[in-house]
Parts: structure tokens; C-alpha cells; sequence
């Protein structure tokens, strides 16, 4: 994650060498060295450094590490006949490497050849079964072609070898709710939880989840994870005090005619809390929404 400082100094040498002022090859260093993305500007300048014998030259080794950002940055603006320049020196000089194979392979995938690109990354994952990256990309291309099965697959097979990565979890859990499988989302979930049981964030999405399964013991269920996010956060997650709210007004619902017990779990006290802190929120942030609020909120029983 890049730093507050860190984003400063970009901002500032990006602003440096948009008005001439210098400072390009630290730029096009200090984008690298982040992992952020400035597609368009590290094509543009980075150019201007290859394109120019002099300057090229003055990098020694650096120039194939130019060579590489570049073309990936091509490919990201889809200057794919840049892209394929830079691909094609790299080839020349390193002819059997790997990581070359890589970008071989990125192109092939930018220019929609999707059957080729597959080979291409398979042919790799034959060398190394363990390049995150690659099996990454076949996830990437799977979503790209709009096979969302696929996607699963790839990222089961991953998350079966790579389980510690919290990202993947995340993206698998995501096409889970795009598919409407809401119980194999909940569980990327709380595999989530279980790794990061303090990000708030894991808490909201599994109470959504099972807040959209519905059923008392479900929902009874979402409301706790709702409650331990507004906990996590402070009580400043607006979002999980309404959750709360629709918790309890649809236990309530589901606990019509039943018995008092059944009656006590909609937590009435909870419901009126979460009710009372969205108002007071609503007040200071958003005064002219509060009728608003005070009408959804009396739609829900409050």
C-alpha cells in the first residue's frame, strides 16, 4: 500500500516532469517501485528515453528493466504495436527467458487470443506450478471471456495450494455473489474472518451475505456480524446500522405469532440503538436526508 508520503513525492516529480522540468527516469523508478499504475504516462515518457539512443544507452542494464515496464504499460493503453516492440528486443536479448515468456503471453491476452494465450500460460505453469501470477492470470482471463465457472475453478485450484491469500478469497467470494451462490460466498468469508478476524470489512460482506440467505438463524447470525463491525469501526459504519435495523424488523416478522422467546430475539433495544445512532449520524453529516431516514426507518416498525 503506498503511503500518504509516498503518493506526495509521486505527485509532486509527476507534476516536475509533465512541466519539463526533469526527473523522468527517477519518475518512471519511483512508479516501479510503488506497483502503482501510470499507464499512460510511463508509455509516454518511457518512450522518450528508448526512442532516444543516447539516453537508452546511458542506462546500462536498467534499459531492459525500461523495456519491460514499458510494454506493459502499452499494453494497458492498448498500444499493442508499442507493446510488441519492446517484446521483441527483450526476445532478442533474452531468448529462453521465463519472464519474457510472460509478456509473450500478456500480449496475446491484450489482443483477445485467448486459446493462445492459455497455451502460452500453460506451457509456463509446466515450469513453474507455482507462479502466482500466471495462475492469476488465467483467472483474469476466464472473467474476461464472461465464464465466471471457469474463474471458480482456476481460483478452487489456486486457493488448494496458495490458501494464505487473502485476495483471492475475496475475488472468489465476489463471483459467488454475482452468481447468486450465497452459501459458498459465506464460506470465503469465514475463511476470511478466520485469517483476519479484526478487518472490518470481512465482518459487513459475511453479514450481507447472510442477511440475503434470510431465515431466523441466518439472520440472527448477520446481525451479530453486523454488530461486530460497527464495533471494529468505532460504531462509525452507517452501513452496518442499517443492517441491524433490517435485521431486527425481519426477525420480528419471521417471529409473528410465535412465542415470547422467539418474539425476544428480534433484540427490540439493539434495533432502537442503531435507530438512534443513524439519526444522530444523519444530523451532523446529512441533515436534509433525515426525513428521509426517519421515513425508512418507521417503515421498518422502529
Amino acid at each position: 500500500m503506498v503511503t500518504k508520503t509516498e503518493e506526495t513525492e509521486l505527485n509532486q516529480l509527476e507534476n516536475q516532469v509533465e512541466n519539463g522540468g526533469g526527473g523522468v527516469w527517477e519518475y518512471l523508478c519511483l512508479v516501479r517501485k510503488l506497483k502503482v499504475r501510470r499507464s499512460e504516462l510511463v508509455l509516454k515518457h518511457g518512450l522518450s528515453i528508448l526512442n532516444d539512443p543516447g539516453k537508452r544507452s546511458s542506462l546500462g542494464p536498467d534499459e531492459w528493466t525500461l523495456y519491460e515496464q514499458v510494454a506493459i504499460a502499452a499494453m494497458d493503453c492498448q498500444s499493442l504495436g508499442a507493446a510488441q516492440n519492446c517484446i521483441k528486443v527483450l526476445q532478442k536479448k533474452f531468448p529462453e527467458s521465463k519472464r519474457v515468456g510472460k509478456l509473450e503471453a500478456l500480449l496475446l491476452e491484450a489482443k483477445g487470443m485467448w486459446e493462445e494465450a492459455e497455451k502460452a500460460y500453460s506451457i509456463l505453469l509446466e515450469d513453474n506450478p507455482l507462479d502466482q501470477v500466471i495462475h492469476k492470470r488465467k483467472v483474469a482471463m476466464a472473467k474476461a471471456q464472461g465464464k465466471p465457472s471457469l474463474a471458480i475453478e482456476h481460483l478452487n485450484k489456486y486457493l488448494e495450494v496458495f490458501m494464505a491469500d487473502h485476495d483471492a478469497w475475496r475475488e472468489l467470494a465476489e463471483i459467488y455473489v454475482s452468481l447468486q451462490m450465497y452459501k459458498q460466498a459465506a464460506f470465503c468469508y469465514e475463511e476470511l474472518i478466520l485469517s483476519q478476524p479484526t478487518l472490518p470489512l470481512y465482518h459487513l460482506a459475511y453479514a450481507e451475505v447472510l442477511y440475503t440467505i434470510g431465515g431466523q438463524e441466518n439472520l440472527i447470525a448477520a446481525r451479530k456480524y453486523y454488530a461486530s463491525t460497527i464495533d471494529l469501526t468505532g460504531g462509525k459504519s452507517t452501513r452496518a446500522l442499517f443492517g441491524i435495523c433490517l435485521c431486527g424488523s425481519a426477525i420480528a416478522q419471521l417471529s409473528k405469532g410465535r412465542n415470547k422467546e422467539d418474539k425476544d430475539m428480534a433484540a427490540p433495544e439493539l434495533q432502537s440503538l442503531a435507530a438512534t445512532a443513524l439519526e444522530k449520524e444523519y444530523k451532523q453529516k446529512a441533515p436534509a436526508k433525515l426525513n428521509l431516514l426517519s421515513s425508512a426507518l418507521r417503515s421498518l416498525k422502529l
